[in-house]
């Protein structure tokens, strides 16, 4: 599972909490600090405390060192916190005015928690055009970032070239059409050619169903929400293009609807394609380096346009925090394209600057050359506070249309009737 299908789960305990925070930490009419900071001259100085999502992280603790060095006088201290407890750990820092001074945001998170005011504006001297454009986005609150996009996550194909060869394909189509007539056709080598394979696909429904499904309505040149009008826009007919995509795969019986995990599925050869980010790639690699050879990936199968989702990890200040310009710099260290590059080579991660890329240490691996091209036209789901919300919404609806249970019609008039019911928040 990507890091951002890791961290979107939102419990009900959570939004209580969220709740709470906004109650007590704010106005109901006031908003987040617009504006942004200046970076003062000269080195950092001072302790800058940091939280760092999941397990102890070794690369950060490294380039944290290197930032020590570089500035001797300033002291950075990473405690982990599991992703589980993350997001009311963060929305109580920030109610309680008691948070760190930086620490890492998952990306649909950054709208509910800059709404609470509880992140600074990004300072003017971090460069948007040093970012790939839907990283970027996923930093921004009401047309201001309030972070800096750290850690990239978005989906490629991955397929299995042999079993793709036992059905005749030798490469993988990139429209929509093509890309359907190869599932069909290696969906019939099932049991056959292919006597392991169970489903061509393993495209995902039910739990964060809506990070593979949304690109679709993107590669159909729509949307499902319109900033300029504050509308949901489900109703349209570039999204029933999208559902009926979707919804196809599933009715064909090219695709497992009973929870299987899919990684494995792919590894044993029980499925042939995967949508999925780069730690499937780096699991792959470390789990059965024998499979290299048999493993490929490919940007997205394109529509009208090439799309993907951009999701991830930011570096967020707080407001609360007695040490900004230090944090600040903290955070421009890190998020600087070499140091980016160690921080992906370290940890199998992608790296969100454009120059990071040309690193010697991303351009050696091949098998990320996929993910290079897909970030270029990667877009951030809509910044509304109530996106998790919504994105639960479209699951289910999601989860529906696959096991047949209500058709493309059905899913439409209710997405749109929901969401709107639901709202977009502050």
């Amino acid at each position: 599972m990507s890091r951002t299908a890791r961290v979107a789960r939102v419990t009900s305990a959570g939004l209580a909490a969220l709740l709470l925070a906004t109650a007590c930490g704010r106005s109901a009419d006031s908003g987040p600090d617009k504006e942004a900071a200046s970076l003062g001259e000269g080195p950092a100085k001072g302790t800058v405390t940091m939280w760092s999502m999941g397990d102890p992280d070794p690369t950060l603790e490294s380039l944290a060192k290197e930032f020590e060095k570089k500035n001797p006088d300033a002291d950075v201290r990473i405690t982990p916190v599991p992703w589980d407890a993350a997001h009311d750990k963060l929305t109580t820092a920030i109610a309680g005015g008691n948070g760190p001074d930086v620490s890492l945001i998952g990306s649909t998170w950054m709208a509910e928690m800059a709404a609470m005011n509880g992140f600074e504006a990004t300072p003017k001297e971090i460069s948007a055009e040093s970012f790939f454009p839907g990283q970027w986005a996923t930093t921004t609150y009401q047309d201001t970032a309030y972070g800096v996009p750290f850690i990239a996550d978005t989906s490629v194909i991955y397929y299995r070239t042999d079993i793709a060869a036992k059905a005749g394909v030798t490469q993988l189509a990139t429209d929509w059409k093509g890309f359907a007539a190869n599932l069909e056709a290696l969906q019939k080598t099932a049991g056959k050619q292919n006597p392991k394979l169970r489903y061509a696909s393993g495209m995902q429904t039910g739990f964060n169903a809506w990070l593979f499904w949304l690109p679709l309505v993107w590669q159909s040149g729509g949307d499902i929400y319109d900033p300029k009008t504050k509308k949901f826009t489900f109703d349209t007919p570039e999204v029933a293009e999208a559902l009926t995509y979707y919804g196809e795969i599933f009715a064909n019986k090219m695709a497992p609807t009973d929870k299987t995990d899919g990684q494995q599925g792919f590894h044993d050869g029980l499925i042939a394609t995967l949508q999925q980010g780069a730690s499937v790639g780096g699991n792959l690699h470390k789990d059965s380096p024998e499979l290299d050879a048999v493993w490929k990936t490919m940007p997205l199968p394109v529509n009208k346009e090439a799309a993907g989702l951009a999701g991830g990890s930011n570096l967020a200040v707080f407001r609360s925090s007695d040490n900004k310009d230090a944090a600040w710099k903290f955070v421009r260290f890190l998020t600087e394209a070499e140091n980016l590059a160690a921080y992906g080579a370290g940890t199998g991660q992608l790296p969100t600057a454009i120059g990071a890329w040309e690193d010697e240490r991303m351009t050696g691996n091949t098998k990320l050359a996929a993910f290079r091209e897909q970030l270029d036209v990667t877009k951030a789901p809509p910044a509304l506070t109530t996106w998790q919300q919504i994105a639960s919404v479209i699951d289910s609806e999601l989860e529906k249309l696959a096991l047949g249970k209500a058709t493309t019609q059905d899913v439409q008039k209710a997405l749109q009737s929901k969401a709107t019911s639901i709202g977009t928040g502050r």
